[in-house]
């Protein structure tokens, strides 16, 4: 399991290489909010999300020779370009596992990285075999998007810097709204906060429909979701909550927030406008908890990880129709 002492760990092993985001206000935000807004761009962070966090986290932790033979990784696209990325820079080789209806840029840019792609049907393949596999045959180690603890300590890294940054701006209660698909970047963020900042509380945002972590919370027990497919925040669209994820946010966390595909991409429309940052929509709707379901949030002040920006150009301008 991890702990605060490996997120911490982790940090010490990403330093320098990694950014580290700052947290973001709007006057306009916070009106149409009904509070202090404060937003955390991991759509800055280095391959455009905060997979890169995890990533290096879990490479760098390798010892020398299991290194030396590589890595595999199944994902949408976040966490495939931060393993890409993290692998050439330590000089390793990739195979990453994608589903075929992926962004094409998220594909594209996996393979500029360096990473060997191979295409799947989400719909009626499992990655999650088709990536054991591979791994099994080339002699390659599994670097799980989600459910692993090493990724999941990259990602609490996150929750460190937010811990600092709040306090240095008075922010000592407030709910801290994480996109969340298998639950890696946000039960890494609620241990964080449970050593560094108490007084913060981890919430889950996911898109309707898709919302297995909401509902598992709600019931106490892990719940899945009834698609694999079809819905405009493919980055954070998860089976379920992870085995390791969910006992982490089963105790720590407050409960979830689901919002629709049009609140989405409004709240990527209103990012691009009031904090010149580009979303994807997997990556906005922790933004669109906060400005649409304001009545479910405790607090004079919210917190909110926008965790992605790996968007194609046609949907962004969709989103960007809801400007006008």
């Amino acid at each position: 399991m991890s702990t605060l002492e490996m997120i911490e760990a982790a940090a010490e092993r990403l330093r320098a290489h990694v950014r580290e985001t700052p947290l973001l206000t709007s006057p306009f935000l916070d009106e149409l909010a009904g509070r202090r807004v404060l937003v955390k761009p991991e759509c800055l962070q280095h391959t455009g999300s905060f997979k890169f966090r995890g990533a290096w986290s879990a490479i760098s932790a390798l010892d020398e020779a299991d290194r030396a033979r590589g890595v595999i990784a199944f994902s949408s696209g976040n966490h495939a370009q931060g393993v890409a990325r993290a692998a050439a820079l330590h000089g390793i080789s990739s195979v990453i596992v994608m589903p075929s209806d992926a962004p094409q840029l998220k594909i594209n840019n996996t393979r500029a990285l360096g990473g060997e792609v191979v295409l799947y049907d989400r719909a009626n393949e499992s990655r999650e075999e088709i990536g054991e596999a591979l791994a099994s045959e080339r002699g390659l180690t599994l670097i799980r998007p989600y459910d692993e603890p090493q990724v999941i300590a990259g990602q609490g890294t996150t929750g460190l810097e937010i811990a600092r940054q709040a306090a240095t701006m008075g922010v000592e209660q407030a709910d801290v709204l994480i996109c969340c698909g298998g639950g890696g970047l946000t039960s890494g963020i609620a241990l964080a906060l449970e050593g560094h900042a108490p007084g913060l509380r981890a919430r889950p945002c996911e898109p309707k429909g898709f919302d297995d972590v909401k509902r598992s919370l709600a019931s106490g027990q892990i719940q899945k979701n009834d698609a694999a497919a079809g819905n405009i925040c493919d980055a954070i669209l998860t089976p379920q909550p992870g085995d390791v994820t969910f006992p982490i946010l089963k105790r720590l966390c407050g409960p979830g927030l689901s919002v629709t595909e049009e609140e989405a991409m409004r709240a990527m429309a209103q990012a691009f406008l009031r904090l010149k940052i580009v979303l994807e929509p997997g990556g906005a709707v922790s933004l669109a908890s906060a400005l649409f379901r304001k009545d479910e949030i405790e607090g004079d002040a919210v917190i909110v990880v926008a965790s992605g920006g790996n968007t194609d150009p046609e949907v962004f301008g969709k989103a960007l129709e809801f400007l006008t």
